[in-house]
């Protein structure tokens, strides 16, 4: 009886340790209500909606909706300039829940062709057909067609002098 007893206490409980190890995650709706006022993405200004830089999300509001830092699903269409080249990037988050802990490996930036008709059908494969943000999908086949006319470029017209004469 004695030697039993002993051999439990000295051996450590699994279920002890996967407790203390992995914190559990806070609830998004507390994690927004703590950042909601203060952080170091918003931009205010006057007569204007309160704006947020932050990676991931979509309008660049501050609203729980398209926050990319709060809810569990971030979603986000950008231009990423690479030397000369400028490249549409969908940033998502990582789908290992290992990752949400890491700030640098928690989101995930993909390609996405320039060509409309095969972009548009890959931010729609993302959003509604993984069931990733159906809500956003709109939203973001809207955002896919501004960056794409932002990426082109006006072309200069030199007018000839000589030829109005």
């Amino acid at each position: 009886f004695g030697s039993s007893r002993c051999q439990t206490l000295t051996r450590p409980c699994p279920l002890i340790l996967r407790s203390v190890s992995m914190p559990a995650a806070a609830a998004a709706d507390l994690i927004w209500e703590c950042v909601k006022g203060n952080n170091s993405f918003i931009r205010k200004s006057l007569n204007m909606p309160v704006m947020s830089a932050e990676p991931g999300n979509l309008c660049g509001l501050s609203s729980k909706k398209f926050s990319g830092l709060t809810g569990g699903k971030a979603f986000d269409l950008s231009v990423k300039k690479t030397g000369s080249k400028e490249t549409i990037v969908l940033t998502t988050r990582n789908k290992k829940t290992s990752r949400a802990q890491k700030p640098g490996a928690m989101l995930v930036e993909t390609g996405v062709k320039k060509s409309a008709k095969k972009g548009l059908a890959q931010v729609a494969k993302a959003t509604g057909g993984g069931f990733y943000r159906r809500d956003l999908q709109e939203l973001a086949a809207k955002k896919y067609a501004k960056v794409k006319t932002s990426l082109k470029k006006k072309k200069v017209v030199v007018k000839s002098r000589r030829a109005g004469k």
